[in-house]
């Protein structure tokens, strides 16, 4: 992954297209690259089968989202962390886990200009 200055953004959001999002993953989060694959596939499928965009709205949304926490390391590790705790098995701290792994969510979903989830 690509380092940056203390708390700046490893590159600037890209818009939300597929060239522009499977770019900016090949340059933060090359390793996520199968499963952006994967999915696009999926989603033109479904959007194909259907005569639908749906599928493809949501499955760009999805990823513009994960680039946005992506691209920010100490967002992108905050999420992670939550993740673990969620899974921690705790109640407790499952149901703050979930708590915060909303908000990041919404964050990312107002930053870059989509409704929240």
């Amino acid at each position: 992954m690509t380092t940056s200055a203390a708390g700046q953004p490893l590159i600037p959001q890209p818009p939300a297209t597929v060239t522009a999002l499977r770019q900016a993953i090949r340059q933060i989060a090359p390793a996520a690259l199968p499963a952006f694959t994967r999915e696009l596939d999926q989603a033109a499928d479904q959007s194909r089968q259907s005569s639908d965009l749906a599928p493809l709205q949501r499955f760009i949304a999805q990823w513009a989202v994960y680039v946005h926490i992506q691209r920010q390391p100490h967002l992108a590790a905050d999420l992670r962390r939550w993740e673990d705790t969620a899974e921690s098995g705790d109640a407790l701290q499952a149901r703050q886990a979930a708590s915060e792994i909303g908000r990041i969510l919404d964050e990312a979903h107002a930053a870059i200009g989509l409704s929240a989830r």
